[in-house]
């Protein structure tokens, strides 16, 4: 028996990433949620997979919730405060307990990207290079959902900094399965997968797909960096997130969220999400 933990197992990729694990027939018996609320993960105890809590910011909650855990997925944390620190936390509990892999989402080209958002990513890879736990890391790109087609469609435009940047982009039930498949079979550790979606894009031919599937027509508007970032802060995203978008489109257009690696394809032995396929399921389509 090998028992396989998954950290942040309410968040949207840690849901899809457990209903993976089970659909690839790994008893519920052997699964852990770990979660920092309990009371929002029942409809997983439900299905028979252990529940127990712990908070990245708390250090104290590790030890008891990776007792007897064999394989363990660190979904990177959302928070913009010292995420590297918390991912220490972490993995550092993951060698006390005796972790056997431990496969982290980090980001894709995340030890030569330059915006804002891989830093973490950086300290954290780092983090686990210098511990001695086994590791493997899912060097994700971006998820299609990031991007609201509803939105842009009512707005009728996209904006951005990309200029024709092209973007590898996959849905989040891609990216969870091929977690699914990392955690569940032999031979990853010290494997590093750039993943990314089959067929890259630019802002221009997002908005074009959206305004094809929503029957009008929708316009990309390149921005400065920091034109955009104002922009942002305009429609009242805080200070540090429209800044990290802004960052992150800049990073797109040089070719930071582009990837010819078949990595993501290959783990989940299916060709991956389309734009199309994306908008679509925005839309309602």
């Amino acid at each position: 028996m090998t028992k396989i933990a998954v950290t942040a197992a309410t968040g949207h990729l840690g849901q899809l990433t457990v209903q993976a694990l089970l659909d690839r027939g790994v008893p519920a018996g052997d699964l852990v949620a770990i979660v920092r609320d309990p009371q929002k993960a029942q409809a997983i105890a439900a299905q028979g997979v252990e529940v127990r809590q712990a908070d990245y910011t708390q250090p104290e909650g590790w030890a008891q919730a990776l007792a007897g855990v064999d394989r363990l997925l660190l979904i990177s944390s959302s928070s913009m405060e010292d995420r590297a620190g918390q991912h220490r936390t972490v993995i550092e509990a993951a060698k006390a307990a005796g972790v056997e892999l431990l496969a982290y989402t980090s980001m894709l080209k995340a030890d030569t990207a330059q915006m804002s958002l891989a830093a973490d990513h950086q300290a954290t890879e780092a983090i686990l290079k210098e511990s001695g736990v086994p590791y493997v890391l899912l060097r994700n790109g971006w998820y299609l959902e990031n991007y609201n087609a509803a939105q842009s469609l009512g707005a009728g435009a996209v904006l951005g900094a990309a200029g024709e940047g092209r973007i590898n982009a996959a849905s989040r039930r891609d990216y969870a399965e091929a977690a699914a498949a990392v955690l569940s079979t032999e031979g990853h550790a010290g494997r590093t997968y750039e993943l990314g979606g089959d067929q890259g894009f630019t802002l221009a031919e997002l908005a074009a797909e959206i305004g094809r599937q929503g029957g009008k027509d929708v316009a990309y508007h390149d921005l400065p960096e920091g034109e955009y970032e104002k922009t942002l802060e305009g429609f009242g995203l805080p200070t540090p997130v429209a800044q990290m978008l802004a960052s992150s489109d800049s990073g797109v257009k040089r070719g930071e969220l582009a990837t010819g690696s078949s990595d993501l394809r290959d783990l989940i032995g299916r060709p991956t999400t389309t734009l199309a396929q994306g908008v679509a399921a925005q839309l309602g389509n």
